[in-house]
């Protein structure tokens, strides 16, 4: 009997932003299911988990206090993060642009009696009004997935009060050089940093249903700045010991190496 398991064709190819945002819903909506099925022990039902490396909101209060504020969680998948800032006493709403991911969120609310407000947006098209927010959170979630960051940032300083807080983590622009490997085997770099090309899943028909954009530490800077954020913090969480987990191209072994994580803290001028 011969072990059958899915072949993944990854390219570097340019995407138009409607093509990203068809790839991006099309690929969490079919594995939404699966994904909670694999990280769900670890993201658990009502945790806000910044990152692989497991900095946990509860201890890094990197949003600093929540009860009472309006915030905003950004491709928030099933809505771990924004149950745990429910549960805190704020007053949360996510969006996120898969409806699979929202559907499984409903499932989290019923397990754990704390429904939160969630719609299915697209993060270049933010749909709420003008100064509506204090805070916006996302970790890991729409703005790596989306081809232009500036446009995204821009929707969030929109909706965020002066003086507003946001606070997001994506990989560190450092592994994009490196292979989608934590072993060593992954030791070896095989791609510029400075390819902004974005890394693209695609079907047997060659048509694309994953895809992450690659930005450096440099872009990142410009596109908050311009976009009328004034940067407070970076955080680059190191591997703890403890974490065993193997999670993509984070793991043990060369996570304890290069950094996987960046977090940005910033607030709106």
């Amino acid at each position: 009997m011969t072990d059958e398991f899915e072949v993944v064709v990854s390219r570097r190819i340019d995407l138009t932003e409607e093509e990203t945002s068809r790839a991006s819903r099309a690929w969490w909506d079919e594995n939404a299911a699966e994904y909670i099925g694999e990280h769900g022990g670890f993201l658990g039902d009502a945790r806000f988990t910044w990152c692989p490396e497991g900095v946990d909101e509860a201890d890094a209060q990197l949003l600093g206090p929540v009860r009472g504020k309006r915030i905003l969680e950004v491709g928030c998948g099933a809505a771990q993060c924004a149950r745990w800032l429910a549960g805190q006493g704020a007053d949360v709403v996510a969006f996120d642009i898969s409806v699979g991911q929202l559907a499984m969120g409903k499932i989290l609310d019923g397990r754990t009696g704390i429904s939160v407000r969630t719609v299915a947006a697209d993060a270049v098209a933010v749909p709420f009004a003008d100064d509506s927010f204090d805070i916006v959170c996302s970790a890991f979630g729409g703005l790596p997935f989306v081809a232009d960051a500036g446009l995204a940032l821009r929707e969030i300083a929109r909706v965020l009060r002066p003086g507003g807080l946001l606070v997001f983590s994506v990989t560190h622009p450092i592994r994009w050089a490196f292979p989608d490997d934590p072993t060593p085997s992954g030791y070896t770099i095989t791609h510029s940093y400075f390819d902004r090309t974005p890394y693209v899943e695609v079907d047997a028909d060659g048509t694309p249903n994953y895809v992450e954009h690659h930005r450096t530490m440099g872009d990142w800077v410009r596109a908050l700045t311009s976009s009328g954020f004034v940067i407070d913090d970076l955080l680059e969480p190191e591997w703890p010991a403890a974490n065993t987990k193997t999670w993509g191209g984070w793991g043990p072994d060369r996570s304890r190496l290069i950094p996987g994580t960046t977090i940005w803290t910033a607030h709106l001028r």
